[in-house]
């Protein structure tokens, strides 16, 4: 059995204020309209693998490698081609804005075929395009696995991590040029939040409006905050987006609970909160309160033992009981403290804190992994 349960507290204190919040930076909460990255990708051939490659008789790897040969100068007929050697790979990059030639991405290199690993691989020159089919980027490179894949003699074999995917980098060579979407004389820019939020676009909005004088900012949603360019940054819209990314605004979140059954994790967001309840779950009794005073198990409990979080209001009893309604006040942070306390398996947690929720009491958003 699982004895631990991990509890991970986003925020310090459950319970805080909004007040009492940490101001982010309006660069971590943004994105500039015009201003984003581009996916690019290609197909490829790693060579130099050990045995691991695709199957000699994958249709798919032959062709490639016949092709990579004629560009090479040598003519090979596909059928002829019988490497184990060799993987075909899709490449993948992501293409910054303003992106210049010469500049080195980093890549990601991933097995398309029925290779076992791609490690000890080398990457052939592979061209990167984008959704309009050209080429703005040439990868190549030696590959960097997070794991390994090796076998014995006698038929062992150990494995760790995901052995069929890869890095490289610093292994793409920018060779075209992006152009943003943004010009030194606009009049205005737009804002996209990260997470829409009335609240937080509201936040921003002031905080500009604080900084660069009233109306300079103006809610266009809850997603999306426009921004018009002051006089004093006309032709400076750099400078401009510096200034407004070098901003404080403190995020408004909902109230959430993330689990992982498999893990045991559980993280709890800010905004928790309990109200009044009392829940029995099999043998296990748990009640929620503002009082501060130890529980014992009643006179017919038959042996069971209760486990109180010092300072805490929850008590957690084993072996069965009634359950008495009582007040609210509770962290989840408690509860599931005395429940760790009793060895409980992550499940438990789960029923748990569900019932919770679907009474009423759990003030927040469960998420299950």
């Amino acid at each position: 059995m699982r004895r631990l349960i991990t509890l991970v507290t986003a925020w310090i204190g459950l319970l805080a204020a909004p007040g009492d919040a940490e101001a982010t930076r309006i660069k971590d909460l943004v994105e500039v309209q015009g201003v984003r990255t581009n996916p690019i990708f290609g197909e490829g051939i790693v060579v130099g693998l050990a045995g691991t490659g695709d199957d000699g008789n994958s249709v798919i790897t032959r062709r490639m490698l016949a092709a990579a040969m004629r560009h090479l100068g040598t003519n090979i007929d596909p059928a002829d081609v019988k490497a184990k050697n060799v993987a075909a790979v899709a490449v993948t990059a992501s293409l910054p804005p303003y992106a210049r030639p010469g500049i080195l991405l980093d890549v990601t290199v991933s097995s398309i075929g029925s290779a076992r690993s791609l490690q000890g691989g080398t990457l052939l020159v592979t061209s990167l395009r984008g959704m309009d089919r050209a080429t703005y980027a040439v990868a190549q490179g030696s590959l960097t696995v997070g794991g390994f894949d090796v076998g014995g003699a006698s038929g062992s074999q150990a494995k760790k991590n995901h052995v069929t995917a890869a890095r490289i980098p610093g292994g793409a060579l920018v060779e075209r040029e992006v152009r943003g979407g943004l010009s030194q004389s606009e009049s205005s820019i737009v804002l996209m939040l990260h997470e829409p939020d009335s609240t937080t676009a509201w936040r921003i909005a002031a905080s500009i409006n604080n900084a660069l004088g009233a109306n300079a900012a103006q809610l266009r949603d809850m997603a999306s905050v426009t921004v018009t360019v002051p006089a004093r940054f006309q032709g400076r819209l750099v400078q401009l987006i510096s200034t407004l990314e070098n901003l404080e605004a403190v995020a408004d979140t909902r109230a959430r609970i993330v689990i992982d059954e498999r893990s045991g994790t559980i993280v709890v967001g800010a905004g928790v909160t309990l109200r009044p309840a009392a829940i029995a779950y099999g043998s296990i009794s748990v009640n929620v309160t503002e009082q501060k005073s130890v529980s014992q198990p009643g006179p017919f409990n038959k042996g069971g033992k209760t486990v109180v979080v010092p300072n805490s209001s929850v008590d957690v009893t084993e072996g069965g009981g009634g359950l008495t309604p009582v007040r609210g006040g509770a962290t989840v942070a408690e509860v599931a403290a005395a429940l760790n306390a009793l060895g409980l398996k992550p499940r438990d947690l789960v029923a748990v804190l569900q019932a919770l929720k679907a009474a009423g009491s759990l003030q927040a958003e469960i998420q299950v992994l």
